[in-house]
């Protein structure tokens, strides 16, 4: 039986039994990744650039992007390269820092999420009082406690993960390091420590979905009431992007971590796997910029001075007289 202190590398899935098949799904992948470059790199830059966004909201979604950029940065590549190079190692130390990086961009977004209702009931439920609670020094509280949150809970969940002896062999039956299947491959009995912090976790996790769902309860009783329809409009705009982003990353990741073991299988694994790291961060750019004008408006900006730019950009040619 192997133990944790002989293991070096770990084994992750393979992608695909082919190689025609690999090397369709590295593609696949790139293309995946580099939209979720371009558009969360787009938002991000636009926020940053134009000052017509530097507002509480557009700050949290800065910090949205970037979550989003680090977290789908921690997972992809390295599929990428396993499908290009045809082959499923990674070691142990890369196992734990890619387990590490994904659960604090993770947890960072989720809490960073739950201060996005917060910051959308405070504007359309108290809107005298939003630029006195949510000024410049709340907001940078706010988003320095989730990312400080993230951080916190990511150590704890690693070292609890990593001090586990294993005894399962080193097969991780994911494309990249999680939780469940770390946990999988540690001795019987041995990690009732990381299944208390599991449920720890989850009960907290909990808490922050029903203080969004009471916050957005009270935001929809609030739009219903307004007199005016283009005030309506306004608030619906800016709430159900985030209402349908909260409910992507809740329901594909609380199905990944609390499915029973009997429905479990590497297939039905590696599909709720990409749901929840890999689908949220591609298209959270586009669930915002689709019905938010401002962030098209600005987007438009950044791509037209870059197109300028590169249109203008000055060309050193010899010319022989």
């Amino acid at each position: 039986m192997s133990n944790s202190s002989s293991i070096s590398e770990f084994l992750l899935l393979p992608l695909a039994d082919t190689r025609q098949l690999q090397l369709l799904h590295f593609w696949l992948l790139l293309g995946i990744y580099l939209a979720a470059l371009l558009g969360n790199g787009l938002i991000s830059t636009a926020v940053a650039c134009d000052r017509h966004l530097h507002t509480p909201m557009y700050f949290f979604l800065l910090n949205l992007a970037l979550l989003d950029l680090g977290c789908i940065s921690t997972t992809l590549p390295k599929a990428m390269a396993n499908a290009l190079w045809d082959t499923r190692a990674i070691s142990y130390t890369g196992c734990a820092a890619q387990l590490f990086f994904f659960v604090f961009f993770a947890s960072a977004e989720f809490s960073l999420l739950t201060i996005m209702s917060y910051d959308r009931y405070v504007a359309i439920c108290k809107p005298l009082h939003y630029r006195t609670l949510m000024d410049s020094r709340a907001c940078a509280t706010m988003a320095a406690a989730a990312w400080g949150a993230g951080i916190l809970y990511s150590l704890l969940h690693t070292a609890s993960t990593f001090s586990l002896p294993l005894c399962q062999g080193n097969v991780v039956n994911q494309f990249f390091c999680e939780i469940p299947q770390i946990l999988k491959l540690s001795c019987s009995g041995s990690y009732l420590r990381e299944f208390v912090l599991v449920i720890f976790s989850i009960s907290l996790f909990f808490g922050c979905f029903v203080f969004i769902v009471v916050s957005y309860v009270q935001i929809f009783l609030a739009v219903l009431m307004m007199p005016s329809e283009q005030g309506r409009h306004k608030a619906f705009s800016t709430c159900l992007p985030h209402l349908a982003v909260v409910s992507l990353f809740l329901i594909s990741a609380s199905f990944a971590y609390l499915k029973p073991p009997s429905a479990s299988s590497p297939s039905m694994d590696l599909m709720v796997a990409v749901l929840y790291s890999v689908v949220p961060p591609t298209l959270n750019p586009i669930i915002y910029s689709m019905r938010n004008r401002e962030i098209k408006d600005a987007v438009r900006k950044v791509i037209t001075k870059c197109v300028s730019k590169a249109v203008n950009f000055p060309s050193f040619g010899i010319h022989i007289m």
